[in-house]
């Protein structure tokens, strides 16, 4: 485990900063690291703003885009919202369509079968589109890739309107608009939103010529909240803004299909990691064990009785989707271990019958063990699909796109893609993708890391600093939880293992003349030697809080130990 300590800011301005909010330095210099150094920088970060979302109509298209549904809807056109069947997908399609259909009945919805169709817009999707008089599609998170398929849909005379969030190639598909912040010749403030963000967008801009402020928007935030925890974009700026308002709307009035989720739970306040760990997974195995159609059920529903009994159906896709997820990461890794007479650089591995729906979370599970750019492929029909995921700071899309020449077809971010390919091109693809890694990634890229925000003494750490802190969330990339170093630590004697398998460390740790802390670190039984006969150690860690006989205390939950 590498332990790197964030580039700290000049002092100069850690001192304007400190004076000018009235907070100690250690607090100025988290900010700085964000990128916030001004009073006002500051102001918008401790107090989001639905005021300081930015205008819709800044997004290059959406006046095409609003201009032809008030055309289909003037006309007495049926609509058909198409979206992806992963969590971004599915709350878009849901968000989208439940606005539509407050002012207008002729709206259908339509996921594609994540094992029949595949990824992204469908022909089979246009095919319904054409078959039931469908004239206009919504695209969500999805299409941006679409070129042919949109010319399909156009030889039908039916229409697209694109609402994306991955990088565009070189062609756009020729629809009637293309909403995507990450086109080049859009200059929307802000690229990083996901695609049920765009598709608040679009309906941020619908509301206008209702005259809808956002505060009648907001109770469709709590599917953007859901969307933005689970595709893992960063937590700056307008993402912010929205998974702070829309956390707000999951604990106090969520649609009836999250609470339905949500209410057995024993946590009262949900935190955006809750959601990433409770939420999303449960919304994700719909596509992966049976259809993507059950979460829009779900999200759609009104009824909270009948979302209880989707929910619980949902509950046993999930279990599912653990087993499967279990017993191919089992059989993954031995086929890792078996092929492991050379340093690797990469993983590649492929059975024809793993679950192509876990795939995915396989992909992820194998870099906890081997950490490096990681693909599983699995056969889908007479092609193979595979899911990508990549280490901190490499982009496993670029490797991808070096390596085309094999590949069918593929798409993604810079830390997860998605793939298809001929089966006799699998071995080529492989080596040339190896190739391609060994070549572009740094050494040290194989190696996790703990980024480290501050080294602090444990005497800094008190409750108004915890308080401070926070006020940081909602955390997610970019704006994660503050990571701390202290050296010179020592355990005063009570360290002792913890859990089934005596897998966890507990410590109260003190450094000379400082208050003491309770610290609990999972996983790091194996480091308990170090601590003991008070030897000095290093910790890194972050600070949260420990609830125990209705006494609420800080705590260091510890993410290494070393001498």
């Amino acid at each position: 485990m590498r332990w790197t300590i964030k580039p700290k800011p000049s002092q100069e301005k850690i001192k304007q900063l400190s004076q000018a909010l009235n907070v100690e330095e250690n607090i100025a210099t988290l900010l700085l690291q964000r990128g916030i150094a001004t009073f006002e920088e500051a102001r918008q970060f401790f107090r989001p703003s639905l005021d300081d979302l930015h205008d819709p109509y800044l997004m290059k298209d959406m006046h095409k885009a609003v201009e032809r549904i008030e055309n289909a809807i003037a006309n007495n056109e049926n609509i058909l919202i198409f979206g992806d069947y992963d969590v971004d997908g599915t709350t878009a399609v849901s968000l989208v369509s439940s606005y539509l259909k407050t002012y207008y009945p002729n709206i259908a919805t339509y996921i594609p079968d994540r094992y029949d169709e595949g990824y992204g817009v469908s022909y089979k999707g246009i095919d319904y589109a054409d078959d039931n008089g469908i004239t206009l599609i919504i695209a969500l998170d999805c299409g941006i890739k679409s070129i042919d398929h949109v010319a399909y849909a156009k030889e039908k005379h039916i229409d697209f309107i694109i609402c994306d969030h991955h990088r565009p190639g070189e062609i756009l598909p020729e629809a009637i608009a293309v909403l995507d912040p990450k086109r080049n010749d859009c200059s929307y403030p802000y690229d990083e939103l996901c695609g049920c963000g765009v598709g608040f967008k679009l309906i941020q801009a619908l509301g206008r010529n209702r005259n809808q402020t956002i505060d009648d928007l907001l109770p469709y935030l709590d599917l953007v909240a859901t969307a933005i925890a689970a595709d893992i974009v960063p937590m700056t700026g307008e993402n912010r803004i929205l998974a702070k308002f829309g956390l707000e709307v999951i604990n106090s009035n969520p649609r009836p299909g999250i609470q339905a989720i949500i209410q057995n739970l024993k946590k009262k306040v949900l935190t955006i990691t809750d959601v990433v760990f409770i939420v999303a997974p449960r919304i994700n195995a719909a596509g992966r064990i049976k259809h993507g159609n059950y979460a829009v059920e779900l999200l759609t529903e009104f009824d909270l009785a009948q979302a209880e009994e989707f929910a619980s159906q949902i509950e046993i896709f999930n279990a599912d989707r653990k087993d499967l997820d279990k017993q191919i990461t089992k059989e993954a890794l031995l086929q890792i271990e078996n092929n492991a007479e050379e340093k690797k650089f990469t993983t590649v591995v492929y059975q024809e019958d793993w679950h192509k729906g876990v795939i995915g979370i396989v992909a992820s599970r194998l870099i906890e063990t081997h950490y490096r750019p990681t693909i599983v492929f699995t056969k889908s029909g007479d092609k193979l699909a595979a899911s990508a995921r990549s280490v901190k700071d490499f982009d496993i899309y670029n490797a991808l796109e070096a390596s085309a020449e094999h590949l069918e077809q593929f798409g993604g971010h810079m830390y997860a893609a998605g793939m298809t390919l001929k089966e006799e091109n699998y071995s080529a693809f492989k080596n040339k993708f190896e190739q391609v890694v060994r070549e572009t990634i740094h050494p040290d890229l194989l190696t996790p890391e703990i980024a480290v925000d501050l080294e602090i003494d444990l005497n800094d750490i008190n409750d108004k600093f915890f308080r401070i802190l926070k006020q940081f969330e909602p955390f997610g990339p970019q704006n994660m939880t503050p990571v701390f170093w202290s050296k010179n630590v020592n355990d005063t004697g009570y360290g002792k293992t913890l859990g089934k398998d005596e897998e966890h460390l507990r410590l109260y740790v003190k450094q000379e003349n400082s208050v003491g802390f309770a610290a609990i670190g999972f996983g790091l039984a194996g480091k308990k030697a170090l601590t003991e006969n008070q030897n000095p150690i290093e910790i890194v860690y972050s600070i949260d809080e420990n609830e125990w006989n209705n006494t609420i205390s800080l705590q260091l939950r510890l993410k290494d130990i070393r001498e």
